[in-house]
C-alpha cells in the first residue's frame, strides 16, 4: 500500500500523476490501465482542487494506493475534506447529443465510471472518500 497527501491545488497535479505513475509500474500495468487511471486521477484532482475548497487554500487530498492480489485489482482511494459532494449522483450525460446540445459538466467522472470497473462514493468523518477498482 502507498499512500501520500497533496495540497488541493491544480498546480499539484503533474506531482500526482508523477506519484500515480511510480505506484502503478510497480504493478506492471498495461499502457491502456496506466492512462486510464492517469486519466481518472487528473479528473478527480482538478475537480477536488478547483471545487472543493471554494474558501480556503490549504485544502488537502489524500491518495491511496492498494493492490488486491487475491482479486488481481488495483484499488485507488481519493479522500478530501472540503465540501461534501458524491459525484456519483451526477446524471450521466447524454452522450448522443452533440457537445453543443449537452449541458455542461459531468463528462469528467462518467468517463471515470466507464474505464473502471467500480466506483464507489463515501461520506466518512467528514471526507469526501471516492475508490476506485479495476482488474489488472
Amino acid at each position: 500500500m502507498a499512500q501520500k497527501e497533496f495540497i488541493a491545488n491544480v498546480k499539484e497535479l503533474p506531482q500526482v500523476i508523477c506519484f500515480i505513475e511510480g505506484e502503478l509500474d510497480k504493478f506492471n500495468v498495461d499502457s491502456k490501465t496506466m492512462m486510464q487511471f492517469q486519466l481518472a486521477m487528473e479528473e478527480l484532482f482538478v475537480n477536488i482542487a478547483t471545487y472543493s475548497y471554494p474558501d480556503k487554500n490549504d485544502g488537502k487530498c489524500q491518495i491511496t494506493i492498494q493492490y488486491d492480489q487475491e482479486k488481481q485489482e488495483i484499488i485507488l482511494k481519493v479522500e478530501d475534506n472540503g465540501i461534501k459532494f458524491n459525484p456519483l449522483k451526477k446524471e450521466d450525460p447524454n452522450t448522443n447529443l452533440s457537445a453543443e446540445e449537452r449541458e455542461v459538466g459531468g463528462l469528467g467522472i462518467f468517463i471515470v465510471k466507464e474505464t473502471m470497473d467500480s466506483v464507489e462514493y463515501q461520506y466518512e468523518n467528514q471526507k469526501n472518500i471516492l475508490t476506485l477498482r479495476k482488474k489488472v
